[in-house]
């Protein structure tokens, strides 16, 4: 009976989902916009619908439109520069591109002192960092390595590859594999020979396995599965790859490793990378890093001051990013009374009534200067329309209203937002912390549980690199500090949860507009900086991956080690049409302890290109990206 009611409760899960996104998905739009190359319009550009026929070319003004449906992916190429994918979503209309040249730009630098990082340092920013390999002769960044090095990530791994021959097949350019997972070192094993990668008796390697001792250049191996990266064409080089495995070197395919405990994969393929495995490397090297051998991602650490980087040049201030104001809004700030501001309210209102934007700057101000809540629910009443559909609108006004200590109307907010977004992992968690907010544990737990479900029976996947540790950070914070109102008596006692490993001062962003591009820095008390980039140009794998998985969130954590006043600046780039982005900005103090508080900021973004600063927070800490 147990297994029907589950059976039942899924299935109505999953027509909830597809009544509430399945509709929108499959309903045509016309997507249009301008691309330029930053200052002019380009013409001739291609746009198209990745895996559909459908494609068009931009006009002599850049201007183009294009039909397509949400979760299609709009690609834009022109000759000479990077291309653009942008996936759509349900608010998806106009798409503004910016095309920047397909080119490796060095930026001009001041040397202060060598720029080459220590192998502790590469360690510690290995778990963030994408582009370092863990090797037997330690670790290598190909940002600097003196050759291409080509990676597969934990996420890009099919786990349904029976072993490593099978995950390396047709995956990388110029890379053949010959014998397979069922073969190699099978019945058939020994039907086809090779020269081993030895030479000699010895090797320079440390830890070299499977090498038959006093083995010489003309021994063979039998092996049925190997690996070749130069190909088996050249006379020079017959010699198939070997296997660098968590600083074990193999020249047999390491066939016994669970790729599902694969982390990253890196191909070395030139002599400048192989050079240092000697002459067992010159067929090439796989390197295998796996979870369990990895630095863990959870480790804190600064990354501020794993460089030389120093702020240098002007931040501009909130007060002079006021100056850039439109004239409603300095009027309002610079009126004396509450009645002055209501005439210069009205006097703007017909002429701004269809601007959402001008109702949520009406909002925040009659709330914020002369605590008119009622005056200001009234005016976004009168404008109810104009957000009722547009999640990225509702969670602006979430946003503004839990600042302002609202609770109750930003949590009736983010649930409209769930509504139209129940494919979204960021709605589960919004509206799982406003529960929080209005001090609701047991439907707070609701929503946590409600989410991690649906990535358990599959309805949902969970993004393990940006969204899965947050949404997991911030339920295990929930059952710490609220276990007792969850559940009660003696399970209480016996609930299992993580230790928390950080506690300090938390900071948690999240924006409205996926589509919105900029970069944040985090200056340190010694005025050094580290910077999150989130720009197509320069990060388009995350962008892709918070609209895949349906978050818009990051967070950094601040402890004890550098006492001082942290600042966090933005530079913003826009977010592909002529509108605002709402920024909220959380700080959490005492993270991790009962006496946890939290202070929300939000920020409207508009002025570009210009680094400006968010705000301080007077803490002792050290700065982790995730």
């Amino acid at each position: 009976m147990k297994h029907k009611e589950l059976a039942m409760k899924n299935i109505v899960l999953l027509l909830f989902l597809v009544s509430c996104v399945g509709f929108s998905q499959s309903v045509t739009k016309t997507i249009s916009g301008r691309i330029t190359d930053g200052k002019n319009p380009m013409e001739n550009t291609s746009v198209s619908i990745e895996g559909s026929a459908k494609s068009t070319f931009s006009d002599r003004n850049g201007k183009y439109s294009i039909s397509a449906t949400v979760g299609d992916v709009v690609q834009y190429s022109y000759q000479g520069m990077k291309t653009v994918k942008i996936r759509i979503e349900d608010v998806t209309r106009i798409l503004n591109i910016d095309m920047v040249p397909d080119i490796e730009e060095l930026e001009e630098v001041t040397v202060l002192g060598s720029n080459r990082k220590s192998q502790r340092e590469l360690s510690l920013e290995y778990p963030s960092n994408l582009n370092i390999i863990r090797t037997a002769y330690g670790y290598i960044n190909a940002e600097t390595a003196p050759g291409k090095i080509r990676f597969m990530h934990e996420e890009q791994i099919n786990p349904v590859a029976i072993c490593i021959l099978d995950l390396l097949q047709n995956e990388f350019a110029g890379v053949r594999v010959q014998g397979n997972c069922l073969g190699a070192f099978g019945p058939g094993a020994g039907t086809s020979r090779q020269l081993t990668n030895l030479v000699g008796g010895n090797s320079n390697a440390p830890g070299v396995v499977g090498l038959a001792a006093g083995a010489n250049a003309q021994q063979t191996a039998l092996i049925n599965g190997r690996v070749f990266i130069r190909g088996n064409n050249s006379i020079f080089n017959t010699r198939s790859a070997i296997f660098d495995v968590d600083g074990q070197i193999f020249t047999d395919a390491p066939i016994w490793i669970d790729v599902k405990n694969i982390q990253r994969i890196a191909i070395l393929n030139n002599f400048a990378t192989t050079t240092q495995y000697g002459s067992i490397g010159t067929g090439g090297v796989i390197v295998i890093n796996t979870i369990a051998a990895s630095p863990k991602a959870d480790k804190i650490y600064d990354r501020a001051r794993l460089r030389n980087n120093f702020v240098d040049g002007n931040i501009v201030s909130q007060e002079a990013v006021s100056r850039n104001w439109p004239n409603y809004l300095t009027e309002l700030y610079t009126s004396t009374s509450f009645d002055t501001a209501k005439n210069v309210y009205e006097k703007y209102a017909k002429t701004y009534s269809g601007s959402p934007y001008f109702t949520l700057d009406a909002q925040k101000y009659f709330v914020s200067q002369w605590n008119e809540k009622g005056y200001a629910d009234d005016i976004v009443a009168s404008t109810a329309a104009i957000f009722e559909k547009n999640p990225v609108l509702l969670k602006a006004l979430a946003y503004q209203y839990e600042e302002s200590g609202d609770y109750a109307a930003s949590n009736e907010y983010y649930k409209k937002v769930l509504r139209l977004r129940p494919n979204y992992g960021q709605s589960y968690l919004d509206l799982a912390n406003s529960y929080r907010d209005l001090k609701s544990p047991q439907q707070a737990a609701s929503l946590y549980t409600r989410y991690t479900h649906l990535v358990e029976e599959g309805f949902m996947s969970l993004d393990s690199i940006g969204f899965g540790p947050i949404f997991e950070r911030e339920y295990n914070n929930f059952l710490f500090l609220n276990k007792n109102a969850v559940v009660a008596g003696q399970q209480a006692t016996e609930l299992y949860i993580a230790e928390e490993e950080f506690e300090g001062t938390r900071l948690v962003f999240e924006w409205n507009d996926s589509e919105a591009e900029f970069d944040l820095q985090f200056v340190n008390p010694k005025k050094q900086y580290f910077l999150w980039k989130h720009s197509l140009s320069s990060n388009a794998e995350v962008i892709s991956r918070e609209k895949e998985y349906g978050y818009a969130t990051t967070e950094y954590l601040i402890d004890g080690s550098l006492p001082g006043n942290w600042t966090v600046n933005i530079n913003y780039y826009g977010n592909k049409s002529l509108t605002p982005t709402y920024l909220k900005a959380t700080v959490y103090y005492n993270y991790g302890s009962y006496a946890q508080r939290k202070e929300t900021r939000v920020f409207k973004l508009s002025l570009k290109n210009v680094p400006q600063e968010l705000f301080t927070v007077s803490v002792g800490g050290k700065l982790v990206s995730r």
